[in-house]
C-alpha cells in the first residue's frame, strides 16, 4: 500500500511539473541580457580646420571678431572684415561613439594668442553646433561632427600690431 501511494504521489509531482513547463513555453515571453559597456568616445581634430578669424583691421579702438559654428562671422567695433588673405572657419572635431551616446563639452578657460610681430590678443571658445550635452546619432565608424566657434577681442593698432597670431585652446569632451 505504502508503495501504490509513494507511486501515485511521484506521479502526481512529475505530472505538476511537467504541466508547470507546458504553460510557461506556451507563454510569450522576450530574454534580454546586459548590453555591452560603453565604448569610450575617440575625439579626433581635424588640423586642416582650426578655429581661423580671418584677415581683419582693428580700426581705431578695436571690437571682437565673432567665429559662428555654422562657419560665419561677424565683427564689432571698429574691426573691418577683410575678404583676402586668410581664410575663416570654426574648429572641427570628429567624435566616435556608439550610437545615442550623451556627450557633454566643457569650455576652457579663455587663452591669449601672441602675434607674430608683438602684441596679444584674448580669445574666448564660442558654442558649439551640437549644443551641450548632444546625443551621437552615427554609429561607428561614423562619427558626429562638432563644430565650435570663438570670439576674438582686438585692441588697438598699438596693442595688437598686424601680424599672425596663435595659441592653444582646450575643449573638453565628457562621455556621460
Amino acid at each position: 500500500m505504502m508503495k501504490l501511494q509513494w507511486n501515485i504521489t511521484r506521479s502526481v509531482k512529475q505530472v505538476l511539473s511537467l504541466s508547470t513547463v507546458v504553460i510557461f513555453g506556451c507563454l510569450p515571453f522576450s530574454l534580454s541580457a546586459q548590453e555591452a559597456p560603453p565604448k569610450p568616445i575617440i575625439i579626433y581634430a581635424n588640423p586642416a580646420q582650426g578655429l581661423h578669424f580671418g584677415t581683419f583691421t582693428h580700426g581705431p579702438s578695436g571690437g571682437t571678431v565673432i567665429i559662428y559654428p555654422n562657419g560665419t562671422r561677424s565683427v564689432t567695433g571698429s574691426v573691418v572684415q577683410l575678404s583676402s588673405g586668410t581664410p575663416f572657419s570654426p574648429a572641427i572635431f570628429e567624435v566616435e561613439a556608439n550610437l545615442g551616446t550623451v556627450v557633454s563639452i566643457l569650455n576652457g578657460p579663455n587663452i591669449t594668442l601672441t602675434g607674430s610681430n608683438g602684441g596679444s590678443m584674448l580669445m574666448q571658445i564660442g558654442t558649439s553646433s551640437t549644443g551641450s550635452p548632444f546625443i551621437t546619432n552615427v554609429a561607428p565608424p561614423g562619427r558626429t561632427q562638432v563644430r565650435i566657434g570663438g570670439t576674438l577681442f582686438v585692441g588697438s593698432a598699438l596693442a595688437n600690431p598686424g601680424g599672425n597670431y596663435s595659441g592653444t585652446f582646450m575643449v573638453t569632451f565628457i562621455q556621460e
